[in-house]
């Protein structure tokens, strides 16, 4: 705590003549006896002397100054100050160490296309019912029908993966070779059930078998969120698959391989009236289909609503068209 007569000048007033006198004659007195002079008088401020020029004075001054010194104000302000600037500049540091905030996790995949096979089984099977209901109850017959079927298949796995992993799968399965089994019989029926009046007779001779070229029911699907680029060469891999069993195939097999029409029956939901496909590609497809029908799937346990689907009946010719817009539509995705 400073005195309010901090950095003050002061003179000594005398009170009487006498006492100067008796100042003047003793100060030829010995340094020994200077310890015993006391100076009589009345403090004075000088009134030469600016407050911004005082000294700090004794700690007597301090106890009898009442009001709160100007230098402690100040310095409580300043230490105000320093607590701000402290507090802005923590504040600042946490700012910069920060962490962003977390987004989804973003898992790097290498993907292989791979030939049918045994391991993929339970894989197939999944995504097969997790594809549509329609799918469902037929998935084992329909999974094991692929894997026999490896001349015209792909999977799409993982470098190394030994489990039978799958992420997608497209293949064609020929409608007179497989006629006898039960999935092929029951998905035959339920199309010719939902069929319109108009289209049937084509349908008909589609699915007998009786047709110049085999026709084949067209299986593909996949996780939602698989990129688009794998979902061309998906599609692409299945061409190669059916050009290149054409070339390499002998007699009766070639033929059967030879595929002049496809039937694919497609996810589908109804949404304020209008028609959605599950995978954007079914839709580029149903653009180049001879015709198309709408097909809704009788309610399960624990369904809020039927489940539908869109039937399409697709020449090879039309098949190759759409893989040209499917093409078209990533890559130009893909480039913008």
């Amino acid at each position: 705590h400073q005195s309010a007569f901090k950095q003050t000048n002061y003179r000594i007033m005398p009170q009487k003549k006498e006492d100067k006198e008796e100042t003047s004659s003793e100060s030829e007195v010995s340094d020994e006896e200077d310890e015993d002079l006391v100076l009589e008088g009345v403090i004075l401020r000088n009134p030469d002397v600016s407050d911004s020029d005082d000294t700090s004075s004794s700690e007597d001054d301090d106890e009898q100054d009442a009001k709160p010194p100007p230098s402690k104000k100040a310095k409580k302000e300043s230490s105000t100050q320093n607590k701000q600037q402290q507090q802005k500049e923590q504040l600042q540091k946490q700012k910069r160490k920060k962490k962003p905030k977390e987004g989804p996790e973003i898992v790097q995949v290498d993907f292989t296309f791979c030939d049918m096979h045994e391991k993929y089984f339970h894989g197939l099977k999944t995504l097969l019912t997790g594809t549509s209901p329609i799918y469902g109850a037929q998935s084992s017959g329909l999974a094991d029908m692929m894997i026999k079927n490896v001349s015209v298949g792909t999977v799409i796995s993982t470098e190394g993966d030994d489990e039978g992993t799958i992420f997608g799968y497209a293949s064609v399965l020929n409608l007179t070779t497989y006629q006898e089994e039960p999935a092929i019989q029951a998905l035959k029926k339920i199309c010719l059930e939902k069929c319109p009046a108009a289209h049937k007779p084509e349908l008909e001779v589609v699915l007998s078998g009786k047709t110049k070229r085999p026709a084949g029911i067209y299986l593909q699907g996949r996780m939602v969120n698989l990129p688009l680029e794998i979902v061309e060469v998906l599609h692409q891999q299945l061409v190669l698959d059916m050009d290149w069993a054409v070339k390499n195939a002998q007699g009766v097999d070639r033929k059967s391989l030879d595929f002049g029409a496809f039937v694919r029956i497609a996810p589908a939901y109804k949404s304020s009236g209008s028609t959605f496909y599950k995978y954007f590609d079914d839709e580029i497809f149903a653009q180049h289909a001879e015709f198309t029908f709408e097909m809704e799937l009788p309610k399960t346990y624990g369904m809020d609503e039927a489940p539908f689907c869109v039937a399409l009946v697709i020449t090879k010719t039309g098949h190759r068209a759409g893989m040209e817009s499917l093409s078209e539509m990533i890559n130009g995705a893909a480039a913008s």
